[in-house]
């Protein structure tokens, strides 16, 4: 008779979340493909093991195991996204104190960053139909796609902002990357989003800012050229046709 001990459990609910977790990242993509044929395999495996049959289940281990490796090259972007979001999370919880005065820190940040700078400009640009794509710098450092552009280091205005994407700007191809009242750099190439269930009908400039948000933790606001209407994407969602009001709202919720 099978006993069911408190450890199982544990153990069953962390592979439950650690296979939910996987699924979570391959969905929308072609790696569904490849997720599914290998938890067949695994089940096939463990049932292979449980009835005796040695050969079979020693074959079926060996393609589990190089499937797994070939998972982890796969999902090499999902894993630093998560490894990093993990490490900021562990520095943010060391101590109740340095909670709090993390807390301290956002809310004198929030008191003194200028967020009508961005509203506006966004606004205006919308208004205009000039495209635009604005990520802002939360918790990890971005220094790999600020390498990718122009250094700017400015304090961020609204007519800046509005220069820098004017359509015979130098600088107004790509992202401009911010942080509180800093312009960091202009013109910066993001990593655009491989998967598949997004809008068919978005360009390479949403694709880009969703792109982004999937492997840093980050924000992205974007202006369309065709429609002028705002978005923002955090987390790889995006939410489409928001308002200024709204688009403040969500720098001050993000603490961005």
């Amino acid at each position: 008779m099978l006993s069911l001990r408190i450890i199982d459990i544990v153990d069953i609910a962390i592979v439950a979340g650690l296979v939910y977790y996987i699924y979570r990242m391959a969905r929308g993509t072609n790696v569904m493909i490849i997720f599914w044929a290998l938890l067949i395999v695994l089940i096939a495996s463990w049932g292979a093991n449980a009835a005796g049959m040695r050969l079979l289940g020693a074959l079926l281990n060996a393609i589990t195991s190089v499937g797994l490796i070939a998972l982890i090259v796969i999902f090499q972007p999902e894993i630093r996204k998560f490894l990093l979001f993990l490490g900021t999370k562990t520095q943010l919880d060391q101590s109740l104190w340095k909670r709090f005065r993390f807390w301290q820190h956002n809310i004198q940040q929030q008191n003194t960053i200028d967020y009508e700078a961005y509203v506006g400009a966004c606004m205006h640009m919308s208004q205009s139909k000039t495209g635009a794509l604005i990520v802002f710098k939360r918790r990890n450092e971005v220094e790999e796609i600020i390498n990718t552009g122009e250094r700017i280091d400015a304090r961020a205005s609204s007519a800046l902002i509005e220069a820098l994407f004017f359509k015979n700007s130098p600088l107004h191809d790509g992202a401009v990357i911010a942080h509180g009242n800093k312009l960091l750099a202009a013109r910066c190439i993001l990593p655009v989003t491989s998967r598949l269930d997004i809008d068919p009908n978005l360009g390479l400039r949403h694709r880009s800012a969703i792109g982004v948000t999937e492997q840093l933790d980050v924000l992205s606001v974007i202006v369309s050229e065709e429609t002028g209407a705002i978005s923002y994407a955090i987390d790889g969602q995006i939410h489409h046709d928001i308002s200024p009001v709204e688009l403040r709202q969500a720098l001050e919720r993000y603490e961005c």
